[in-house]
């Protein structure tokens, strides 16, 4: 089952981009932190990214006026969504697969920063 991971070696290296950040600088930051210090990572790594990606939403033919924004959009091809909480929740959850709906994106990866050890869910 390992084998049909979607972008597994991709993923794998963001995650563990995640975790050195993670290691460094432990728990109990804000997650600005934790986006500026994984922005820093990837640009060291070579990593292309983009931070804050704006996407428009339209719903029934009609373009709304507010924007979803990602945190991360690495590599042109999946969502980093960042997070310092002491528990993940469905809302958490559920903005990611927006991100992934709005985006034509096909991963998402939600990180959590905000306890003892990273956590992070695969999202597809």
């Amino acid at each position: 089952m390992e084998t049909n991971l979607i972008y597994k070696e991709e993923s794998y290296r963001i995650i563990g981009k995640c975790m050195e950040v993670h290691n460094e600088l432990g728990h109990g930051f804000l997650e600005i932190v934790y986006k500026d210090a994984l922005e820093l990572v990837f640009k060291q790594d070579g990593i292309p990214f983009e931070r804050e990606k704006e996407y428009e939403v339209w719903f029934r033919g009609v373009l709304l006026p507010h924007n979803f924004y990602a945190d991360f959009v690495v590599e042109n091809k999946i969502i980093l969504e960042v997070k310092c909480v002491s528990i993940l929740t469905e809302e958490h959850i559920a903005r990611t697969i927006n991100y992934l709906k709005v985006s034509g994106n096909k991963l998402g990866l939600l990180v959590n920063f905000g306890r003892g050890k990273l956590e992070y869910k695969r999202l597809f």
